[in-house]
């Protein structure tokens, strides 16, 4: 059964949060990629929930894309657009800490259209991975920010669908959806380069459809979402050798009572690990999980309605919020989440761009 929050509900939700009106030397910032009108709403985390900042144009030829994604510098000065549409090419902009607004710096190319793009732990390297190219990428970035021709392109199963760098920034994991596995590399930092690991990649049930993942805030764990049936997988994570263990548990992130073609999309973990969530795009519900502490297997709280279609989401850095995009209503939708049973309450709805399908959320001082 998903759980829908009443508009009173939400309200009582938010005032029992107390927002914050934000200071200068913490502005809890949203940034959302709308992929058809091709520009990225810029919001505020405030008093009474989301102010509207800006809405940032995405210069590159002016064709509707599937998705548009977005990354943010570990220093949280820059934020980083891919562009689908040929020629390829991914956006730099500066953020102006004093207004939240970007400032457009300038473009670099792209070896493809790009699913998915990250920075390393550094900030020196932009990681890529293409799901209509087959292939990931290592692109050297510039102390000015802008994104360097790639260094490094290595061919996958099909359909790449994310790339992640671990905490230590020496392993990385990507997907292939595809072809059912996740690749596990090592990573020189000092050069840039991925080299297999050993296994190179290990296997989910076939036509799972490996997409998303996230690394435990210990990182002992990784947790992936599968695309095609919807289920999460819980891998115990060896940060010394970059290498999953066989999977400790398998669950689903459908609502009670799914029937239909199942399409799951994004995982997140709240900032102190406490609570999972994960987007489901026929049902527009996001499921919610408790992780127990110390093996890191999910219970689950329960689905709850959200916008439509929500291919992306986010937590903000304080845990207490959770902004989902859905790409079919063009808006976000604010939700609250309870610190003590990870259950979540609509805030409020707000519009962007068209399609949008990408959040993030960045705390800048």
């Amino acid at each position: 059964m998903v759980r829908r929050s009443t508009a009173a509900k939400g309200m009582a939700a938010l005032l029992s949060l107390g927002l914050a009106t934000p200071t200068a030397a913490a502005r809890a910032l949203v940034y959302v990629g709308n992929a058809e009108s091709q520009d990225i709403t810029v919001l505020e985390i405030g008093a009474g929930g989301l102010q509207f900042v800006a809405t940032a144009a995405v210069p590159g030829p002016k064709e509707p894309g599937t998705s548009l994604p977005l990354a943010i510098s570990p220093d949280r000065r820059f934020l980083y657009a891919g562009l689908r549409n040929e020629p390829y090419s991914v956006a730099t902009f500066s953020i102006d800490a004093r207004t939240g607004t970007l400032v457009y710096a300038g473009s670099g190319p792209l070896a493809d259209s790009m699913a998915y793009i990250v920075t390393d732990r550094t900030g020196r390297y932009l990681l890529a991975a293409s799901y209509d190219g087959n292939k990931v990428t290592v692109s050297p970035i510039g102390a000015d920010g802008i994104v360097q021709p790639a260094q490094q392109t290595i061919p996958t199963l099909p359909h790449a669908h994310c790339i992640l760098p671990d905490a230590a920034n020496r392993h990385v994991l990507h997907t292939s959806l595809g072809g059912d596995v996740v690749y596990q590399d090592s990573f020189d930092a000092s050069s840039g380069q991925l080299s297999p690991g050993h296994p190179p990649a290990v296997s989910v049930k076939r036509n799972a459809g490996p997409r998303h993942l996230v690394f435990s805030v210990d990182g002992k764990f990784v947790y992936l979402i599968d695309e095609l049936d919807a289920s999460i997988y819980v891998f115990p994570y060896d940060p010394a050798t970059g290498t999953l263990a066989r999977q400790k548990q398998v669950l689903s992130a459908l609502p009670e009572g799914f029937t239909g073609k199942p399409w799951a999309a994004d995982i997140h973990l709240t900032p102190d690990g406490r609570f999972l969530y994960a987007s489901e795009r026929t049902s527009s519900t996001l499921a919610a999980f408790h992780v127990h502490p110390g093996d890191g297997t999910l219970k689950s709280i329960g689905s709850f309605a959200t916008a439509r279609q929500p291919r992306s989401f986010q937590i903000d850095p304080s845990g207490r919020y959770l902004i989902s995009a859905g790409q079919l209503s063009n808006t976000v939708i604010m939700h609250s989440i309870d610190k003590e049973s990870g259950t979540l309450a609509i805030l409020r709805e707000y519009p962007t761009g068209k399609n949008p399908s990408w959040v993030e959320v960045v705390r800048v001082p």
